[in-house]
């Protein structure tokens, strides 16, 4: 079960103002008037669901997503990306030590990566916490410890306004984790807009001092992820259909490539076509609240 988000740092959706009150079924604001849906201990600002996934390979991700832990088990088995991170890990295990860190996943989807995270995502799933545009978080300035952002800029019109947004929220020495995909095919969850290189992760997050910079996967799995497209679109002879059923075929038969990786990520020029990439930065201790 996820962390329940303190709602003292709580704000307005459409606002911004911090004049706000709860009660069972609604958070009002007296800024501005507004009422957004409480659920539980869930906080409704936007309210997508099945009808607002259009892509068909997406469609079964979503559907599958609604058992997390068999979606990451899916994902660990057939994805062809090694996805071994150690820099997740540990982070995850640093936020466990400390209980009283503010730790929050954006675009967490239906995943749970630990009891002492809480979880954004525009989707309200079982596990989600606040559903909202993570664009624009409804979070007060410097009053979070850590953010996570695993595969999900991708999936946004406007990474950079996202970043802007993590380092508003971050407290000054407040940890951001996030994870890009460089050599990946087209995957909407529900949508997908761009890549990132090495150098590109560097001036999205240009404010923050990065720690560490890290390929994720490594050549393999790029390579592998655009062979199994490719097969895919041939053997498909222009049918969706086919090309559905040919593109899983082919993740089903050949995902255990992707494991050459365990040497080939280290590889000093692995960055080139590497899978994508894993960034651990640090807001400046003088950090202002924007950029």
């Amino acid at each position: 079960m996820s962390k329940i988000i303190p709602k003292s740092i709580i704000q307005c959706y459409d606002c911004g103002s911090s004049e706000v009150s709860f009660d069972d079924t609604k958070m009002h604001c007296s800024s501005c008037n507004s009422d957004f849906a409480v659920r539980g201990d869930k906080i409704v600002f936007t309210n997508l669901g099945d009808d607002d996934v259009s892509n068909s390979l997406d469609k079964i991700k979503y559907f599958v997503k609604k058992n997390p832990k068999f979606y990451i088990f899916l994902m660990d088995l057939i994805s062809p990306v090694y996805r071994r991170d150690k820099v997740l890990k540990n982070l995850i295990k640093d936020v466990e030590s400390n209980g009283d860190l503010v730790a929050i996943n954006l675009g967490a989807g239906n995943s749970n990566i630990s009891d002492s995270v809480s979880n954004i995502d525009i989707f309200p799933y079982e596990n989600v916490n606040i559903s909202c545009d993570i664009g624009q978080l409804p979070l007060k300035d410097n009053s979070v410890d850590v953010i996570f952002n695993i595969a999900v800029l991708e999936h946004v019109p406007d990474p950079e306004k996202v970043v802007s947004e993590i380092y508003r929220v971050l407290k000054p020495g407040g940890i951001v984790y996030s994870r890009l995909p460089f050599i990946q095919g087209f995957h909407a969850s529900p949508w997908d807009f761009g890549r990132r290189t090495r150098e590109g992760m560097k001036v999205l997050y240009k404010e923050f001092e990065i720690k560490k910079l890290n390929n994720l996967g490594g050549p393999t799995s790029g390579m592998l992820w655009v062979v199994q497209e490719w097969l895919a679109i041939v053997l498909s002879l222009g049918s969706k259909r086919l090309h559905m059923f040919w593109f899983m075929l082919l993740l089903v038969l050949t995902w255990p490539i992707k494991f050459l990786d365990v040497l080939l990520v280290h590889h000093p020029l692995a960055h080139n076509i590497t899978s994508g990439f894993i960034l651990l930065g640090e807001k400046p201790l003088n950090g202002g609240t924007s950029k």
